[in-house]
């Protein structure tokens, strides 16, 4: 007489779980000698993952970070006021300033959080810590999630004269591309494609945009897409003798400085809606002019109320702005 066995249906750690903990399905044989006998040995290596590249840290400032607390908190910013110089004459009576400095709220009204749940039977199974690897796979979530939203919100929020077709504090006629009629961005610009931009011209333009807001050299940088930094080294600057470095950048992948600026690589700027299709946005400027202020409020883990596990949930609460308008510059572009 043959035996059969039933097997129980657990919605929680049932089809869903990799590797499946129970066995799914209505009769089994008894016994199934083929899954006794041969052991399932599951590798220790993960498989490398790969994360987009920041670069919120190196163009922004955290001067204001303060003691936030949570989320809907605001920090205040007092700015200089600015200084009115005036004729003296001798025989005159002098006038009275009396210098206001315009407020700025930075309000931290963003919040991104993970909940996540390891079943104890999947933690005592498994030969990695589990736990670990989810938090550091977070961590960089969290960055890649909060950068792409800062970088969209800097979209149109350089200072009107650094930025568009008639950019230029003193000269207002440096094209920097507008959505719809966005620069054409080429390595070198040959014989016969007129309308063209090299992308060493459109660096150059960005440092001149800055150059008359009387923006600091020092610590400008420029945040690019990854087409347009291989075009960087396919311009002029892949000789070595015109960037005076020892070996090209062909050679060494390096992009380092051009016209003052520390040169970024980002695949998070933003593309597409509001922008047309195809287009694309390069930012340049200084630390002076974004500011972030961040706080992980709580990572913690508890039991799970619902099930036999351990949760591990994180929340973190931010927020940005544009201090000075004036310390950045905006270019839209697409490929050439």
């Amino acid at each position: 007489m043959a035996f059969t066995t039933t097997s129980p249906v657990f919605p929680l750690a049932g089809a869903g779980t990799v590797p499946p903990i129970y066995p799914t399905g209505a009769a089994t044989p008894n016994p199934a000698y083929s899954n006794t006998f041969i052991p399932i040995l599951w590798s220790t290596k993960l498989v490398e993952k790969f994360y987009a590249s920041t670069v919120l840290a190196a163009i922004s400032n955290t001067d204001y970070e303060g003691e936030i607390k949570n989320k809907g908190d605001k920090v205040i910013i007092r700015t200089k006021p600015t200084i009115t110089i005036k004729d003296y004459k001798a025989d005159g009576l002098l006038e009275i300033q009396r210098p206001a400095s315009n407020i700025l709220e930075l309000p931290i009204d963003h919040g991104k959080y993970f909940n996540l749940i390891l079943d104890d039977v999947m933690e005592v199974q498994a030969d990695l810590n589990m736990m670990n690897m989810w938090s550091d796979d977070a961590a960089q979530q969290f960055k890649i999630v909060v950068d792409q939203e800062v970088l969209r919100g800097l979209l149109g929020q350089a200072a009107a004269e650094n930025k568009g077709a008639t950019a230029g504090k003193i000269s207002a006629n440096i094209n920097l591309g507008i959505s719809g009629t966005p620069l054409q961005v080429v390595a070198r610009n040959p014989a016969g494609t007129a309308g063209k931009v090299e992308i060493v011209d459109l660096l150059v333009r960005l440092g001149q945009v800055l150059d008359e807001q009387n923006v600091p050299e020092t610590g400008r940088w420029v945040v690019l897409p990854a087409w347009v930094s291989s075009q960087i080294k396919m311009s002029e600057l892949r000789d070595a003798s015109l960037t005076g470095d020892n070996v090209s950048i062909l050679r060494n992948g390096r992009l380092g400085m051009v016209d003052r600026f520390t040169i970024y690589v980002s695949n998070l700027l933003p593309t597409g809606a509001p922008l047309a299709t195809g287009e694309w946005v390069i930012y340049a400027g200084t630390q002076h002019a974004l500011t972030f202020a961040s706080q992980i409020n709580n990572v913690e883990t508890l039991r799970s109320e619902m099930t036999f596990g351990q949760l591990l949930r994180g929340l973190q609460v931010y927020g940005f702005k544009v201090l000075d308008g004036t310390a950045l510059a905006q270019a839209v572009v697409t490929p050439g």
